[in-house]
């Protein structure tokens, strides 16, 4: 059985997402006052710019996932994804405030890693991922060894 996550693109979204929040945490640290002219904001923007579209695309696909792995119970699952698309929405909205900056420093960033939206999309990402994995490997007993 081909992996479910991997077919459905998850693993790439939630790598870029997990990428971006890493990110994020060393920015924050770093106690700038801006973003202005460096590489190092270059670098902010995108990895933001980047999470954002990542997270419009997680929740059909892990709907793909779900259904290419046939999980059961179908509503079950749906009305999760219904929760995973709203945490994404409110997480799109707060990284596009924060782009909508003309200056980004460390302390906006840490606000940002510090909003509950994202972190309940970081949350609702780990435990989404853990679950297909675990069906997944239910699923095709050979890939665990």
């Amino acid at each position: 059985m081909p992996d479910a996550r991997k077919e459905a693109g998850i693993d790439r979204l939630s790598d870029t997402i997990e990428d971006c929040y890493e990110f994020t945490l060393s920015y924050a640290a770093k106690g700038l006052a801006t973003d202005e002219d460096s590489d190092l904001g270059r670098q902010l923007r995108e990895k933001l710019s980047h999470a954002a579209q990542a997270m419009r695309g997680l929740p059909d696909a892990c709907a793909a996932a779900a259904r290419e792995l046939a999980l059961a119970p179908a509503a079950t699952y749906d009305r999760f994804f219904a929760v995973l698309a709203r945490d994404a929405e409110t997480s799109i909205a707060a990284l596009e405030l924060v782009l909508a900056q003309p200056v980004i420093g460390s302390q906006l960033i840490d606000n940002l890693n510090a909003s509950i939206h994202l972190r309940a999309l970081l949350t609702d990402l780990f435990l989404v991922t853990e679950i297909f994995s675990l069906r997944q490997a239910q699923a095709n007993p050979a890939a665990k060894a």
